[in-house]
């Protein structure tokens, strides 16, 4: 017999009743009813139940050990009484009678409950994540996790794709956060970078000759945590494809998402392909977001026309000055107590003055802003915001860009006070037609909305014939239940449209070549038509194991504060090694104290 087991703990069964088996764990449960003591010893696969007899020699020893000790035993197996068998587990017909037992690690006291599911501060469980992994939601998150990549990965292959590695020290690009630098001994005074995305590295395979990339790529971001997001580094399917287009890409990402969700949802609904596309001015127009979750069935309508020249003078006065007006439906929300409910809200935890409404019942409007603009106009918003009696209207009231996102807060908070999330499903759809370039608000510059290796829509005519904040770009967001999966664009492949494109960003021909050398340099030699996408394994996982926080399915996470506090980092590296890195200290008074 092998010396730690003949089974795993999850293995046993009714026809192994009268074998002899050795079995390996950690001791979970201990109960002591009287003349025997039950043993619960866990492993990765499961639980069993094991049983000393007082009269045996092995009693004292057993009763000695803690829960979380290892042990190793061997014994016979016996069936269950009918009274006794433990229909939830699947070795629970079965418990193991103990003739030998060898204690292979005792355990201290724990810091932390392994065995159940009661609360400990994120801190400790960080500390002592290789405890917090051992309980069973936790350590089921990561086999999950295991098993969305290993499904994600065989599909991506069955599509023709193959897997690649790029670089992990790179040089830094503005791809839209802050990067982690790594010295150069070699070279003092200069840095590698850690990758925010493989975005240069996956295109340069296209321009290669490699048609299908993919990759369970690690990337790695100097940004605030985030319940759906990793302070440092998360992982993306990051994928490319030669000579497609905006079609194409869906057509072959789609099968992949709605499969995994389908594969591992527990019987929940998932959208079935194609799925919807949503251009982005109507996305921010219906939902207020880029991001809808389609689960809410709520859709914001634009009435800035009813309050131009209205009796409500403050509207009036903003839409002059370039405001908008959006109308949030309220469905039942016809009470003076709710609406207030909703200005308490906005006013408390939005930072907003208020959040004015109106309220339908009897046939008419109540509230200041009915009053203000009258019965005809406010009947006028009732029609078009498809409202009854019973129901209320909130509006937001702002620039453009803020007056919609406020709105689509509203929405949000509308549907989940009004229990209106659809529940057991996976909602998916694309958001396409992004802008290629955004004004900054405070200085007027244009930049890029996002990725800037982007194709615009039109190419180099529309570069040179349209306003820039009018172009759109081949640039498109998967999204599931309000919650972004990944962004993705048909790229730019010819090197004058991307001059062109980022000389309308300030970034002179010179600062191309000096950034993105290795890229444009490649365009110079023939570069196909390509694109992709990068859907985020973390956050497939996270909305699969139905956790609200990201770090429930990671390994071993950092906490809000990007520490890692089981392995004590960042820590401070000696003198000596700063010195090899040619690094002076310049810390903070209070560090360095």
């Amino acid at each position: 017999m092998h010396l730690y087991r003949s089974h795993n703990c999850g293995q046993l069964r009714a026809e192994n009743v009268g074998e002899t088996v050795r079995l390996s764990g950690w001791i979970h449960r201990m109960r002591d009813h009287g003349g025997l003591l039950f043993i619960d010893l866990r492993d990765h696969y499961g639980l069993s139940q094991c049983v000393v007899d007082t009269s045996s020699p092995l009693f004292k020893m057993a009763e000695e050990c803690r829960v979380e000790t290892v042990i190793t035993v061997t014994g016979r197996v016996v069936k269950r009484t009918d009274e006794t068998i433990n229909s939830k587990l699947p070795t629970g017909e079965v418990e193991v009678y103990i003739d030998e037992m060898v204690v292979q690690s005792t355990a201290q006291v724990l810091p932390l409950q392994v065995n159940s599911d009661e609360d400990s501060s994120e801190d400790l469980r960080l500390r002592y994540r290789y405890l917090d992994l051992r309980r069973e939601k936790v350590h089921q998150n990561i086999v999950l996790r295991s098993n969305v990549i290993a499904s994600i990965r065989k599909r991506m292959i069955d599509q023709g794709f193959t897997e690649y590695q790029t670089p992990i020290l790179t040089s830094s690009s503005p791809e839209g956060a802050r990067d982690f630098v790594v010295p150069s001994r070699l070279h003092p005074g200069k840095f590698y970078a850690l990758p925010q995305a493989p975005q240069q590295f996956k295109q340069l395979l296209m321009m290669a000759g490699f048609d299908r990339y993919f990759q369970i790529a690690p990337c790695f971001r100097d940004e605030d945590s985030r319940a759906d997001r990793s302070p440092g580094e998360f992982y993306q399917l990051d994928f490319e494809m030669s000579f497609v287009t905006q079609e194409d890409v869906f057509n072959t990402i789609e099968p992949v998402l709605h499969g995994v969700f389908e594969e591992f949802s527990k019987g929940k609904t998932v959208t079935p392909a194609p799925f919807p596309q949503i251009p982005f001015d109507e996305a921010m127009m219906k939902y207020g977001s880029d991001k809808p979750d389609l689960r809410n069935p709520l859709e914001i309508k634009d009435v800035t026309e009813v309050f131009r020249d209205s009796g409500f003078g403050i509207f009036t006065k903003m839409i002059g000055g370039g405001a908008i007006v959006r109308g949030v439906p309220g469905p039942k929300c016809g009470s003076r107590a709710i609406c207030d409910r909703f200005d308490g809200w906005a006013k408390k935890d939005q930072g907003k003055p208020g959040l004015a409404y109106i309220i339908f019942r009897d046939g008419e409007g109540a509230g200041p802003v009915a009053k203000n603009i009258g019965p005809e106009k406010t009947a006028e918003i009732k029609e078009i915001m498809g409202l009854e009696d019973g129901d209320a209207v909130f509006f937001s009231c702002d620039k453009p860009t803020p007056a919609a996102k406020f709105a689509g807060v509203v929405r949000t908070r509308v549907a989940e006070d009004r229990e209106l999330i659809e529940e057991g499903c996976y909602k998916f759809c694309w958001i396409v037609d992004f802008p290629m370039y955004e004004e900054d608000e405070n200085t007027g510059a244009i930049d890029f909305s996002h990725n800037p290796f982007s194709m615009p829509q039109g190419g180099m005519e529309a570069l040179e014939t349209m306003n820039p904040l009018d172009i759109k770009a081949y640039q498109y967001d998967i999204v599931c239940n309000g919650i972004e999966l990944s962004s993705g664009a048909i790229r730019n492949h010819l090197p004058d449209i991307m001059y062109k494109a980022f000389n309308i960003a300030g970034y002179e021909p010179s600062v191309v070549d000096e950034r993105f050398g290795g890229m444009i340099s490649a365009m110079k030699f023939g570069a196909p038509p390509h694109g992709g996408s990068a859907p985020g394994i973390d956050r497939i996982v996270m909305m699969l194991a139905d956790e609200p926080n990201i770090r429930e399915v990671v390994a071993f996470p950092m906490n809000q504060r990007a520490e890692d506090l089981m392995m004590q980092a960042p820590n401070i590296i000696s003198d000596a090694h700063m010195k090899e890195l040619s690094i002076q200290g310049d810390l903070p008074l209070e560090i360095s104290e």
